[in-house]
């Protein structure tokens, strides 16, 4: 049976679609990972380059540009120090807030790691059949989502039902 029940649902299960995809690319990274024994995560090569481009950074400072929220940073960044990728140390002037920045080990491995990265970015761009039109579309959902949570919109929608 090849029923795709997703797919069925079209922009209905829009965050599945979003999310499957996501989990097939990051599971085919990690398989590759390890087929070359790197004990990196895929979703890490964002703070890597984060920290390879300002040398250290709080862990706000890697949440606001990511988008991500501070306590999914603080899981990534406690990952990656656990396996020796990270140095944290707390900060001189303000102790509660803990700097981030990569260990030698981690220096090392950027060659490699730059490396596989480009060869994940072009196949990337073979899956999009160099068609970067998506992100268009990506760029105008984000936004409206900015504009207006996503919460919002369905509770307003949610709320009308109750007024009919």
């Amino acid at each position: 049976m090849n029923h795709d029940f997703i797919k069925e649902l079209g922009y209905k299960a829009l965050d599945s679609r979003l999310k499957r995809i996501s989990d097939r690319m990051s599971h085919d990274v990690r398989k590759f990972y390890k087929e070359l024994n790197i004990d990196v995560e895929p979703n890490w090569y964002l703070v890597f380059m984060l920290l390879q481009k300002n040398k250290e950074m709080s862990i706000i400072d890697i949440a606001e540009p990511l988008g991500y929220s501070h306590p999914s940073v603080v899981a990534i960044v406690k990952k990656m120090a656990d396996k020796d990728y990270l140095h944290i140390q707390k900060n001189n002037t303000d102790k509660r807030k803990q700097m981030v920045s990569l260990t030698k080990k981690a220096e090392n491995m950027l060659p490699q790691l730059e490396q596989i990265w480009d060869s994940c970015e072009k196949a990337i761009l073979q899956v999009l059949s160099d068609d970067l039109g998506i992100l268009t579309y990506l760029d105008h959902i984000d936004s409206r989502l900015k504009n207006e949570s996503f919460h919002d919109r369905f509770k307003n929608e949610y709320l009308k039902k109750d007024m009919i």
